[in-house]
């Protein structure tokens, strides 16, 4: 018996008895293919790699150009200029224009800088924080002392009431449109009251406390005598920083009468006969008349894309009832 005997001949690549030849070379496409997907894999991985890096890289782009687009004009280039800084909307804390955290920064910057010859505060509000506004107060009284050759002028836009004006008599002068809003020197604290209506859908308020006025002005519980008491006396008081700040900053100019310091507001036309503002002017005529210098400077620091976006979809909007309804009372002078 010979080996060939042994042999078996599909190790020799002869074909079968009975068995289907398979078509040559079938490894070699499995891998091909294998091979192929695995590259096809990995350039698809790439482009989204590079997509990826682009989209970064124009945000990077967007956002130094902002900086510098939209921060500020470029100082550097100006020589003598009035400098603005704007508060727009409620005063409040959170970073708007109404922040002292953003406010602070800007006059800082204005009365730094040596080619500025003038701060144009820009005002429209209708109030808001009483510790934001007096923070921001009292940071311009600060700043004034510091440079005494350098006048800072409020022009009024829309409205200067409560918390907005509160700021502004920190100012040298307070400008105004005839038709504008200004005063309302007061506080309020505001909230709500549930109890009547719990009672009628028979829900029942289960608060515990350690200290028998921790659940002081409570939504959902009863008033009590002693509390509301208390809660007047804290407006009262703040009520007469705010009157003695309005005092110090336009003196002599203020011609007091009842009604000056009972939260009323009048037309701008109103508040310069009371002395409650200096005369009527814009942020041009200021410029040009005040400070001999028509080239404005925005030092104002304006919010960033990221939060534009997301208060353009109401997500500030939907933060602010939130905080409405969980805290259920607030402290203003509005």
């Amino acid at each position: 018996m010979s080996n060939d005997d042994f042999s078996d001949p599909r190790l020799t690549g002869q074909a079968v008895p009975g068995e289907k030849p398979k078509k040559d070379g079938w490894e070699r496409d499995v891998i091909e293919k294998l091979a192929y997907a695995a590259l096809a894999e990995q350039r698809a991985r790439r482009r989204w790699g590079i997509f990826f890096k682009l989209v970064m890289l124009m945000l990077l782009v967007v956002a130094v150009w902002s900086y510098f687009e939209f921060g500020n004009v470029d100082k550097e280039k100006l020589t003598t200029h009035t400098a603005l800084v704007d508060i727009d909307g409620t005063i409040e804390a959170g970073g708007g224009s109404g922040a002292a955290e953003s406010v602070i920064p800007a006059l800082n910057k204005a009365y730094a800088d040596t080619a500025a010859v003038g701060i144009i505060l820009r005002i429209n509000s209708p109030g808001g924080s009483p510790v934001q506004a007096g923070m921001i107060n009292d940071e311009i009284g600060r700043l004034r002392k510091l440079h005494p050759k350098k006048p800072l002028i409020v022009v009024v836009d829309e409205m200067c009431a409560s918390g907005g004006y509160y700021i502004a008599v920190a100012a040298d002068k307070i400008y105004v449109n005839k038709a504008s809003i200004v005063g309302s020197i007061g506080v309020l604290m505001d909230g709500f009251g549930f109890t009547g209506l719990m009672d009628k859908l028979g829900v029942e308020r289960r608060l515990q406390t350690a200290g028998a006025n921790k659940g002081f002005m409570d939504p959902f519980s009863p008033q009590n005598d002693k509390q509301k008491a208390h809660a007047q006396e804290m407006l009262d008081e703040i009520h007469q920083q705010f009157i003695e700040v309005v005092r110090k900053g336009r003196g002599k100019r203020l011609k007091e009468t009842p009604d000056t310091f009972s939260g009323l507001f009048w037309t701008g036309s109103k508040a310069v006969e009371q002395g409650l503002a200096d005369g009527f002017g814009t942020i041009d005529t200021v410029a040009r008349d005040e400070f001999k210098a028509e080239d404005i400077v925005d030092y104002t620091q304006h919010e960033g894309l990221p939060e534009r976006v997301l208060k353009k979809f109401g997500a500030a909007m939907g933060a602010g009832a939130m905080k409405s309804i969980v805290s259920g009372t607030t402290l203003q002078i509005r």
